[in-house]
């Protein structure tokens, strides 16, 4: 018996590693700068459109910011989330919830965070709204605290 455990234990050993190591990576990632980041945090990408010139939506929408995206990504976007004084502040993702109900693997959708350092994500639904009618759910990434939000949002 305990010739078995001796066996199975580097196989745990070696999972768990593996396991660290897969939790370590992005925060490996996201502690170097990337320069595509830094560009990101005062001005979106040139296929970035603001989403009020795409919709029926105002510049500057209350808890999200002016919002920027590439219409090609739409409905789920990353929308990109910039405050008063033209700092990102957030990534959002509107995620259909038919989309979540088929299983619908969303690939790839971090991408756009690499190398930003990620304060916390917030989970909501909306019913729907200009842009995107069908019920859904916004996922935010946010790159400021939650004071921070209460305080610039």
């Amino acid at each position: 018996m305990n010739a078995q455990r001796t066996q199975v234990l580097p196989l745990a050993k070696g999972k768990a590693m593996l396991i660290a190591l897969a939790l370590s990576l992005p925060l490996a990632i996201a502690a170097r700068p990337a320069p595509a980041a830094d560009h990101l945090m005062t001005t979106p990408p040139a296929t970035f459109k603001k989403v009020s010139s795409l919709v029926k939506l105002p510049d500057y929408l209350p808890g999200l910011g002016t919002l920027y995206v590439d219409p090609k990504t739409l409905p789920v976007g990353p929308f990109l989330g910039y405050n008063h004084k033209g700092k990102l502040v957030n990534i959002v993702y509107m995620v259909p919830s038919k989309d979540l109900d088929a299983h619908k693997n969303l690939n790839g959708l971090g991408e756009v965070a690499a190398g930003m350092k990620i304060d916390h994500t917030d989970i909501q639904y909306n019913p729907g709204h200009p842009g995107v009618e069908e019920p859904h759910y916004h996922i935010v990434q946010w790159l400021i605290s939650p004071a921070a939000v209460k305080a610039e949002m």
